[in-house]
């Protein structure tokens, strides 16, 4: 039953990351017809203009805008003495914050691991920088409740992207 509702969650914060990019660009400002007329090159400048850290990578025909973004590793944390009726509150204030950061764009991935190890699940932030991915995954109420902790690394990835 946990696993059920904890996957009715996660559809929820799903649909808000898709309802994101089926709006549009990540930037709300740029028309997607403006976005499919621009060269890599002219994404890349304004990304880069916008405090982004960008590189074109190309192979063979093929050209691809990288993007670094950043992986967030949520971690079992030091504190997880809580009750059940504590911990399935924190839960929902989490699940709220992961949907929050979807549908603000700040998160292009998110998802837990289905075992009990130490990682517990992934959010791959689109910010700025390192700090600002730091920030924003230690505003969640499970980090601050020390139930969970963070650990960041920056990754690069194709601009645009997707799971297959």
């Amino acid at each position: 039953m946990k696993k059920y509702i904890y996957a009715l969650s996660l559809i929820s914060i799903l649909n808000a990351c898709n309802q994101n990019v089926e709006n549009g660009p990540s930037n709300p400002f740029e028309p997607i017809e403006q976005v499919e007329r621009e060269s890599l090159e002219e994404r890349a400048k304004k990304l880069e203009e916008d405090g982004y850290k960008t590189f074109i990578y190309k192979e063979g025909d093929s050209a691809y805008l990288m993007q670094q973004y950043y992986m967030v590793f949520l971690k079992g944390g030091e504190n997880r003495s809580q009750d059940s009726t504590e911990a399935a509150r924190l839960q929902s204030k989490h699940l709220a914050h992961l949907e929050r950061m979807a549908i603000e764009g700040y998160a292009s991935l998110i998802g837990p691991f289905e075992d009990e190890g130490d990682v517990r699940g992934i959010v791959v932030y689109n910010t700025r920088t390192l700090k600002e991915a730091d920030s924003l995954a230690n505003m969640d109420p499970m980090v601050k409740a020390g139930r969970l902790k963070v650990e960041v690394h920056p990754w690069w990835t194709a601009k645009g992207g997707k799971l297959n």
